[in-house]
């Protein structure tokens, strides 16, 4: 029987307190919210905090926000406490709806070439909560699809994905689902290359 490899052992030059520092997650910006506040639930949309209340659950007692996600008639319940955890954040301003709009317009960026890595790397973006990710992940498969078509799975990505981003418009830019939907296809046909 061959004799397993000795594995070396790391030298560790930092420090006890420089390691923890390493591990140590970035603490999260505590957002309240109030009834009436217009929130991005990061996979499902925006939406609308209809409620926020106390609940006894499993024994403990916690302030809830209910939150109506209109484009798809979802409502969900989120712990108060948790919502900077769960990606829970409020509608974008004016000025980050330009930066929103200004990615549109922007060139495809560097994806994967084998699509299994190609949706799995759309997917994590998807799944950061950011605008700015999930508005790059819209645009390339926009061209994607425009140029060379997209597979039955990224197809559903980027239906479900160009949906978060126009419910989000749709908040934004004060328009209904409709003219948000509208709005954000027109824009993604110029970004492709479409001719109207």
């Amino acid at each position: 029987m061959t004799p397993l490899p000795l594995i070396e052992e790391a030298i560790i030059t930092q420090t006890k307190e420089e390691l923890i520092d390493d591990l140590e997650m970035p603490v999260l910006e505590h957002i309240e919210f109030e009834c009436g506040d217009n929130v991005v639930y990061p996979h499902h949309g925006a939406g609308k905090v209809l409620k926020k209340e106390s609940r006894n659950m499993l024994g403990e007692k916690r302030v809830y926000l209910t939150i109506k996600i209109l484009h798809n008639d979802m409502t969900v319940m989120v712990p108060s406490e948790n919502a900077a955890i769960a990606g829970l954040r409020r509608v974008i301003d004016p000025k980050t709806v330009k930066k929103v709009l200004a990615v549109i317009q922007d060139d495809v960026s560097e994806m994967p070439k084998n699509w299994n890595r190609r949706f799995k790397h759309n997917r994590d973006k998807i799944k950061t909560g950011d605008i700015y990710e999930l508005t790059e992940v819209v645009r390339n498969l926009a061209i994607r699809e425009h140029e060379k078509g997209l597979s039955t799975g990224e197809k559903q990505m980027y239906t479900r994905a160009k949906k978060i981003l126009s419910s989000e418009l749709m908040y934004a830019l004060d328009m209904d689902e409709e003219q948000a939907e509208e709005h954000l296809d027109g824009l993604l046909a110029k970004s492709a290359g479409v001719q109207a």
